[in-house]
Formats: structure tokens, C-alpha cells, sequence
């Protein structure tokens, strides 16, 4: 599915923006499509001109994708999309390295890292593509939650997961918890990030309830080929790669909060 949204400023579009939602149909609770929208429309208040595609096992991965989100979702939901994450696996971990910016929550994020290990000892596969690993806890860690990040300042959201992730030395964690409990509880880290990519157990409300990271310095370096094989992206500045999105500033829509 592709939905098209026009950029809402004045004169010609900016550019063309490829936003991807990954398993929508099973990593989608606790409102994590809002950040989808979030996402979409600040890119439209900053004068782009959107395309909003949906990726569900068994569609043809997209190419040329500017930036990536995906959602949480129970243990089913990780067992349904399991196979077919390890497939797509070696484009997303492509996409990375190039610089495409994502945001993967709760259930994705433990499977972007090495796996999941259920409360029945079953161990869901992950594509590695960040140093992480989960396993399930005998207790759910829920509330509101608030980070401090380093690039982004106080980040806000709500958390609700089982799972206690160890991020390895390969990945940085996304913040330092201030308030809640995190990645595990223990080690007051939250979420991991390696490349421009940040994983977090902070859910739908985590990108309109904080105000410039999504779309101000969330952004990807000149890309870099590819590896054989793997669907294409622009690598140069034209109508379907849009420039570095500006940080906000007082007078940019962007910073206020939606």
C-alpha cells in the first residue's frame, strides 16, 4: 500500500520523500503508527512531498527508501514476521550502513539485535544488524519513561515490555534513563543506535511527545554503493532523494509540538 501526502508550504516541493512502515499488520501496537504520521507530516511542514509505503511478509521489499519505521508487537507477532525479517535482513543491514535513517520499537528493536529468547525458552532469530540481545523477564516494566540522549536532549515516551535487552560493544545506547526502567532495569540504558539507526522501547508516543529529534538532527551522511544484490536507494540529490533535513529553529513548524 502507498499513500501520497503534498508538501504544505509555499511554492514547489523540497523534494520527495520515501517513508517505509515495516510490518505494519504485526509490529503495531501501543500506537507506534504515530510515529509513522508524526514523521510524515513534519517532513510535509518542512516542504516535502511524502511517500508513505507499507512493507508486510510476502510484498516485494521497496527500493529507494529515505527512511525507515517499525513497530512492536507481541511474541506471535515476532514469530509471524521472523522468517521473512531474516530474508529481507541483508537489504535492511545494506540500508544502514548507507546511512538510511530508522527507528525500530520494542519488538523490532530486540529483533534488529541478535534475538529474542522467549519465556518458553524459544529463541526468535534476529538480522544483527545492532549488538543487542533480549530475553524475556519474569515481570512487564511499564510506565512513562524519560530519557536523556546526547543528541537529542529529553526524549519522552511509554514503555511496556517484558524483554531485557544487553546492548553489546558494537552498539551505543539511544539515551540514559531518567525516569522508568529501560533496556533491562538495571544498567539505566535505553534503546541502542548504530549508524543512523536507533532502537528503543518507547512507543507511539515517543515522536510527537518530543518535539525536534524526529526530523531535525536525525539525518543520513552522503551515501555509499550498496552491496551487490541488495534493492537500490538514490545516492544522488534529485526528485526521489531529498537534501538533509534543516535543524529546527524557533520560527520552523517543526519544533512545535504536535
Amino acid at each position: 500500500m502507498t499513500v501520497r501526502y503534498e508538501h504544505t508550504t509555499d511554492g514547489p516541493a523540497r523534494g520527495h520523500l520515501r517513508l517505509l512502515q515495516l510490518y505494519p499488520r504485526d509490529m503495531n501496537i501501543y500506537g507506534d503508527w504515530g510515529n509513522t504520521l508524526v514523521l510524515a507530516r513534519r517532513a510535509q511542514w518542512q516542504g516535502y512531498d511524502v511517500e508513505l509505503l507499507s512493507y508486510d511478509p510476502g510484498d516485494e521489499l521497496p527500493g529507494d527508501v529515505d527512511v525507515l519505521v517499525g513497530g512492536g508487537g507481541q511474541d506471535s507477532g515476532q514469530d509471524r514476521i521472523k522468517e521473512d525479517l531474516v530474508k529481507v535482513g541483508p537489504a535492511l543491514k545494506a540500508w544502514a550502513a548507507d546511512g538510511v535513517p530508522m527507528l525500530a520499537i520494542c519488538g523490532l528493536y530486540q529483533l534488529f539485535g541478535h534475538g529474542f529468547t522467549t519465556a518458553k525458552g524459544q529463541e526468535i532469530p534476529g538480522i544483527s544488524l545492532m549488538d543487542a540481545h533480549t530475553v524475556a523477564g519474569d515481570t512487564r516494566l511499564i510506565g512513562n519513561i524519560t530519557l536523556d540522549t546526547e543528541n537529542f536532549g529529553a526524549v519522552v515516551g511509554y514503555e511496556n515490555h517484558s524483554g531485557l535487552t544487553t546492548l553489546g560493544p558494537g552498539a551505543s545506547p539511544f539515551g540514559t534513563v531518567r525516569v522508568g526502567d529501560g533496556n533491562n532495569g538495571k544498567d539505566s540504558t535505553e534503546g541502542g543506535r548504530v549508524h543512523h539507526v536507533i532502537g528503543t522501547y518507547l512507543h507511539g508516543s515517543c515522536c510527537p511527545r518530543t518535539r525536534p529529534w524526529p526530523t531535525g538532527c536525525w539525518r543520513a551522511p552522503p551515501s555509499t554503493p550498496a552491496p551487490p544484490g541488495s534493492p537500490s536507494r538514490s545516492t544522488t540529490p534529485g526528485p526521489s532523494a531529498p537534501a538533509p533535513w534543516p535543524c529546527p529553529g524557533p520560527a520552523d513548524p517543526c519544533s512545535t509540538e504536535v
